[in-house]
């Protein structure tokens, strides 16, 4: 299997990407006030966070927040607002790091600008559950091959019915739980948001000791995420338009059927709606995960983002300092050709108009996001 088609089903990044734009350096869905500091200025300053403190006493389960969906549904954004909120933790596609910390990936990079061996609190998580005697290389190898076969989205309705029903599944959950609580040990959170979206992985949570999960289904207009797909974006590479829609439909009704086996303890999102309220979204989120709204970092559309440890997702999560979330995303308007619209408005249906994306019209967004978080799926 190529890389290009496992980053289909996980997304995974291809080589050979260009030189980063100037288009490519707006966010997709945040614009960065003057005076951001540079790269190397921005790996320097972390507020600290760099330096993993010792680990931390944990009692009782840990909380997880899975996102789930398509990519470019604006997770890397919504996962490092609510990184900044004490006691929680954004790791960011958490997937990836057997992959990317061993060079399978094209992206070795933490969140904290260092390589992902190097990094403070991922040097001291990768040797989690790595039988003794076994190198990083082959323990890499024997997950990745777990992960591919056994919990991939399409595996989504199998997980589901059957759990952690054999070897390989059960193995992968151990991990996956052993890996989540001494991440909370090293960095004191309670929660930790995992923005994987592959939903075969997600739907394996209930079967992960000393997890406490919930799940997110993030949704973003299919022509907004055909416009992001556009082009190649550091080291994420490009889609076409028929293509990125096909995954959006796929994605999407797996991630709404873990929300339909679990409506008590998941929420369901449109990144519009989040975009027209962040606040009030944040606030809502919060809720659902245990903590305290009053620590919102959101005011007036502004989040202070300070560094974090996310082992890949959006470019944009190496950006700090003062961040403006955008209240438009109709960037595809300009972009997208008749034709392409017609393949998105095609491959997106029904699902589209479910969730209230109008042909030839913007996504209806709603009075108060908050409003619409805790909606279940229909």
């Amino acid at each position: 299997m190529s890389e290009r088609t496992e980053r289909s089903e996980g997304r995974e990044h291809m080589p050979g990407q260009p030189g980063m734009s100037e288009r490519t350096e707006r966010s997709e869905g945040r614009e960065h006030m003057p005076g951001q500091p540079g790269m190397s200025e921005r790996t320097e300053r972390s507020e600290g966070r760099e330096h993993m403190p010792g680990r931390h006493r944990m009692s009782g389960p840990v909380t997880v927040l899975s996102v789930t969906g398509w990519c470019r549904n604006g997770s890397t954004i919504i996962g490092n607002v609510l990184g900044e909120v004490p006691g929680v933790a954004h790791v960011g596609e958490l997937h990836f790091l057997w992959k990317n910390s061993t060079g399978r990936g094209v992206n070795d990079r933490c969140g904290c600008g260092l390589p992902l061996t190097a990094c403070p609190l991922w040097s001291a998580v990768l040797p989690v559950g790595r039988p003794a005697g076994v190198s990083a290389e082959a323990h890499a190898a024997e997950v990745i091959r777990r992960q591919r076969a056994r919990l991939r989205t399409r595996h989504t309705w199998r997980v589901l019915r059957r759990g952690a029903a054999d070897a390989d599944t059960r193995a992968h959950a151990d991990l996956l739980g052993a890996v989540y609580r001494e991440v909370a040990a090293r960095t004191g959170a309670r929660v930790i948001v995992d923005s994987t979206k592959i939903p075969g992985e997600s739907a394996l949570l209930p079967h992960v000791p000393g997890v406490e999960p919930y799940w997110l289904h993030l949704v973003r207009d299919p022509r907004a995420v055909a416009h992001s797909w556009r082009e190649p974006k550091e080291y994420v590479y490009a889609m076409s338009a028929a293509r990125s829609t096909a995954y959006w439909h796929g994605f999407n009704l797996a991630s709404a059927a873990i929300n339909r086996r679990h409506p008590g303890r998941s929420t369901f999102l449109r990144y519009e709606d989040f975009a027209a309220d962040p606040a009030g979204t944040v606030d809502a989120l919060l809720r659902l995960i245990g903590a305290d709204p009053a620590d919102n970092p959101v005011h007036d559309r502004t989040v202070e983002l300070r560094g974090n440890h996310t082992v890949t997702g959006n470019p944009d999560r190496f950006r700090t300092g003062p961040t403006v979330i955008r209240d438009t995303d109709d960037g595809w308007r300009r972009t997208l050709t008749g034709r392409q619209r017609v393949a998105v408005a095609a491959l997106a249906w029904p699902l589209s108009t479910r969730y209230g994306y109008r042909p030839g019209g913007t996504a209806r967004t709603h009075p108060g996001a908050a409003a619409r978080v805790g909606e279940r799926e229909r």
